[in-house]
């Protein structure tokens, strides 16, 4: 399992970066760097690399490319133990493997529609849904063949406090997609100050809709930044097992660095190293998120968690 796991980590990692890269790209405005062919760039399979825009949205491509390979191996590895303990049914690896192939082929479809149709909004959000999910799917793959490899600890099974761990995670996936959506619509400015939009607490109707858009994605990270806070307090008070306490503070330093970074951005008029440094923040929220779901799993009936 040590190689299972090894090649979930970096297949995993790509997925980030992946994720943290398409958002470089809408920033920049670089989606149609290669026009609306594909799987070719501008009609070519090595395209001539005469304007930025071509150069990221190839780099973006070249990435996918090398996840779709580490994603195919880690699933052939994974069927290959599908015998050994740990490696098939319930809570084994073969099953997040197998959904991994199944979520990366999702991907790269959406991938494809969404540049046959130039970028339309719903498409490049479900594109972005789908990779979240590919990601969280794959640290799972990771901390389940790190388990059955005898490499980490099971986790605690405490049920305390997983409702509203469930709960951040949910609202961080939907605050991660509404940026999708701010990035690609070009909500971004619409929006100026902070915290409010534009000096109101509700920002004045628009032919366009964007400023609404925009604050919708910001009244729910701000219900996101105090959902942690109060994650973060309610865990340490009910006293949970050590290592999901760790996780949590974890996970509410990433949402107040996520809050000040988006201030910041906003103060900066949006000055695109900080927009990328919020889409990656962003995006490891998410995957703290994922873990501290995996850390709190439901209590079997009849049982109790003890801290550690």
């Amino acid at each position: 399992m040590k190689t299972l796991r090894t090649l979930a980590w970096i297949t995993a990692a790509f997925a980030y970066a992946i994720i943290v890269l398409g958002f470089v790209v809408r920033i920049t405005g670089s989606g149609m760097g290669c026009g609306d062919d594909w799987p070719l760039c501008n009609g070519r399979v090595l395209p001539a690399f005469d304007s930025a825009k071509t150069v990221i949205e190839f780099a973006h491509r070249l990435a996918v490319l090398g996840l779709t390979a580490l994603t195919l191996a880690l699933a052939a590895h994974a069927y290959k133990l599908r015998g050994a303990p740990g490696g098939s049914g319930p809570g084994g690896t073969l099953r997040p493997a197998a959904l991994a192939v199944l979520l990366l082929v999702v991907q790269s479809l959406l991938g494809a529609v969404t540049v046959k149709l130039e970028l339309p909004p719903h498409t490049v959000v479900l594109h972005l849904g789908a990779g979240l999910t590919l990601l969280a799917t794959l640290v799972v793959l990771g901390l389940r063949a790190g388990v059955h490899g005898g490499m980490m600890e099971p986790p605690p099974g405490i049920a305390i406090g997983r409702g509203g761990i469930i709960g951040a995670t949910v609202l961080a996936g939907a605050v991660i997609l509404l940026g999708g959506m701010v990035a690609t619509t070009g909500a971004a400015p619409a929006c100026q100050g902070f915290p409010l939009c534009n000096g109101q607490f509700w920002p004045t109707a628009t032919a366009s809709g964007l400023p609404h858009i925009h604050w919708t994605h910001r009244l729910l990270a701000y219900a996101l930044f105090f959902h942690l806070i109060g994650l973060g307090l309610g865990l340490r008070r009910k006293q949970v097992a050590a290592r999901i306490q760790e996780a949590g503070w974890v996970v509410v330093g990433l949402g107040v660095a996520q809050v000040v970074v988006g201030a910041v951005m906003v103060l900066s008029l949006l000055m695109p190293v900080w927009r990328g440094v919020h889409a990656a923040l962003g995006t490891a929220l998410w995957v703290a998120l994922v873990y501290l779901v995996w850390l709190a799993p439901k209590a079997p009936t009849g049982t109790a968690g003890t801290p550690n």
